[in-house]
């Protein structure tokens, strides 16, 4: 379940990804808040004209790509197509566009449908504290027991 991608640069290629530098996408975004955010993405400053070749490396459209579509083989290809030129950042940008409105349409509907639902998302939070304080209990009573603490348990 580990991902290849170690993080996500910011959507501007200058740091990571971060909410309050505002070069995030939001899990809840809506779908023109993904367009804009991946049109405005940072791809290579070389890459001025579509038959130059690109560069994918620090190509935040690439980093995406790596982390977001499942296939490997048309990531593989699409970099291949850049490098060599004659692939418009746009061409690539609208296939990441395609995937993460995908990805995060679901998403979105769910978070939506919970919002309506405040009573339950609350009572789903009550019963998730519940649970952990539960379970913190009992690993703590293990834990003393094993450092001969059982005293204090």
């Amino acid at each position: 379940m580990l991902s290849t991608v170690t993080r996500l640069p910011g959507t501007d290629g200058k740091a990571k990804m971060s909410k309050s530098l505002g070069n995030a996408i939001a899990l809840g975004a809506s779908a023109d808040e993904i367009r804009q955010a991946v049109r405005s993405m940072y791809t290579d400053a070389q890459h001025l004209r579509v038959s130059d070749p690109g560069r994918v490396e620090g190509n935040v459209v690439f980093a995406f790509l790596d982390a977001f579509e499942p296939d490997a083989e048309k990531v593989a290809q699409l970099k291949a197509h850049y490098q060599r030129g004659g692939l418009a950042d746009s061409a690539v940008k609208s296939v990441l566009e395609d995937r993460l409105q995908g990805l995060l349409a679901p998403i979105r509907v769910q978070r939506q449908r919970l919002a309506a639902d405040r009573g339950t998302v609350l009572r789903i939070l009550c019963q998730g504290t519940e649970h952990a304080r539960e379970r913190a209990a009992s690993t703590m009573g293990a834990v003393k027991r094993a450092l001969g603490l059982s005293y204090f348990a």
